[in-house]
């Protein structure tokens, strides 16, 4: 019993303590998309999914729960922020050539296809998109593509 009491205090002070680590936030400007926004003109019915399903790990503007301040649960959604961003990031999308917006938006069109995007640990609290919203995405994904290529 003594054994177990030291591991409960040790792994108490353990969390205590990690909360002063805290991650950076991803929190610049949401005016960035606009260059996304106007290349890819996704209707109000996209706009919407895109904003509620995909730019918190997706663009520089993320709209953190109140659980996001709390370690390690910070340390892991700043991870998965990063690693989205690494992938895909809309705010950046001025910054990428033609060849590279129409193999971006290849990847986004196969990745909801597939059921990948969102991922599931973004939509256990989240939501998954409906069979509606995946079509209206894939449909206007692959729009945009054609438009891009043009």
């Amino acid at each position: 019993m003594k054994i177990l009491k030291k591991i409960l205090v040790a792994a108490l002070i353990i969390l205590v303590v990690i909360q002063l680590w805290r991650p950076e936030k991803n929190n610049a400007e949401y005016r960035e998309v606009a260059a996304f926004i106007a290349d890819t003109k996704p209707s109000t019915e996209i706009t919407t999914i895109l904003e509620s399903k995909c730019y918190d790990c997706h663009s520089n503007r993320t709209v953190y729960p109140w659980y996001a301040e709390v370690a390690p649960i910070s340390l892991w959604i700043a991870d998965h922020i990063e690693e989205g961003n690494e992938h895909f990031n809309v705010s950046k999308w001025s910054s990428y050539d033609l060849d590279k917006k129409g193999h971006k938006l290849d990847e986004l069109i196969e990745e909801v296809e597939e059921g990948h995007m969102p991922e599931d640990a973004y939509t256990w609290l989240h939501g998954k998109l409906t069979e509606n919203e995946k079509e209206q995405l894939i449909g206007w994904a692959k729009q945009a593509r054609i438009e891009i290529a043009k």
